[in-house]
């Protein structure tokens, strides 16, 4: 009914990249926003040890101290919520009359991609010589600033992207762009196959708490389904769920073929 009606849940996640799996969710308030979201979800959760990464919306001094705080590094995406910082890591790696120099004094990794057409390189710098603003900044734990370059060329188009990060991680080049690298691989693995796979985007289940519940379940399913060995497709794992009896006995039971 008109009268019922809400608008659709926005769900904060944590994916572990390794196992490809969700590890947990945190609905964001309908008068809040992710930035507290966050915190909460990450006190569920045991760190220590893990590298975070968030997007640049999770750039928060508090999230930041929250991380470190639970035995965790970060690697925290810059963009305009901080731009009195994000101007001064720009500054650092491209913008500034030392930014070649100090390129060159940085970490440095690079890597080579081709499939489908495409290629892409990702050049990935890190440094631990943080200038006098930075440190000003007082950020949690902070050891390191750094610059993920990514140059994609796709039938005969070219173009190239900059990302800057904060980061408690020691100047370890591979270990940086690894982290970058997998958070961005998140949209493929986790919100791309939600949409697709699972149709999240056009779900319009608003009664009482039926969207949150389902959120949940969708998660649990995927889990499931990346946790199946074989190399069926998640759309051809799902009609196999559907067909067999057995097969999907054995995906609950997270049983090995």
């Amino acid at each position: 009914a008109k009268g019922t009606a809400k608008r659709a849940i926005h769900m904060v996640s944590a994916w572990a990249t390794e196992n490809g799996v969700v590890l947990g969710q945190r609905k964001v308030d309908t008068k809040s926003n992710e930035i507290t979201a966050i915190p909460e979800l990450l006190e569920l959760l045991a760190l220590h040890g893990c590298i975070v990464t968030i997007d640049a919306l999770g750039c928060q001094r508090a999230i930041a101290e929250k991380i470190v705080e639970q035995g965790a590094d970060y690697v925290l995406a810059l963009k305009g919520n901080q731009p009195t910082l994000k101007h001064a890591v720009e500054r650092f790696f491209v913008s500034g009359p030392e930014a070649d120099a100090h390129r060159l004094q940085s970490e440095y990794h690079e890597q080579t991609e081709q499939g489908h057409g495409r290629v892409e390189t990702r050049c990935a710098w890190i440094s631990a010589d943080l200038d006098a603003e930075l440190q000003a900044a007082a950020w949690p734990a902070l050891r390191s600033i750094g610059m993920v370059q990514a140059t994609r060329t796709l039938a005969g188009e070219t173009s190239v992207e900059q990302r800057f990060y904060l980061s408690s991680l020691p100047p370890q080049a591979p270990q940086f762009a690894q982290a970058v690298r997998k958070h961005w691989g998140i949209e493929n693995q986790l919100h791309w196959s939600l949409d697709v796979t699972f149709r999240e985007d056009q779900s319009r289940l608003r009664m009482g708490h039926g969207a949150e519940n389902f959120a949940v379940l969708r998660h649990i399913a995927l889990n499931l389904l990346r946790q199946e060995p074989s190399a069926k497709s998640l759309p051809r794992k799902r009609l196999a769920c559907a067909l067999n009896p057995d097969y999907l006995l054995k995906v609950l039971l997270g049983e090995q073929f």
